[in-house]
C-alpha cells in the first residue's frame, strides 16, 4: 500500500498567493503616494481580474 501523497499544497498554493498579493496591496495603499500607489492597484487588480475571469469562464 502507497502512502497518501499531501495534497495541501495543491489544494492552497494558489489561494495562499492571491491572499498574500491582495494583502500586499492593501498595505501598500495605506504606505503612501507615488510609486506606492502603483503597487497597490497591481496588488488589488490582480486577484479582481482572476475573479473576472473566473466567473466568466464558468458562465
Amino acid at each position: 500500500m502507497k502512502p497518501r501523497q499531501s495534497n495541501f499544497w495543491k489544494v492552497f498554493s494558489t489561494p495562499l498567493v492571491i491572499a498574500l498579493l491582495s494583502a500586499a496591496g492593501l498595505f501598500a495603499a495605506l504606505l503612501g503616494d507615488g510609486i506606492w500607489d502603483a503597487l497597490s492597484w497591481v496588488g488589488l487588480g490582480v486577484p479582481a481580474v482572476l475573479a473576472i475571469k473566473g466567473l466568466l469562464q464558468r458562465s
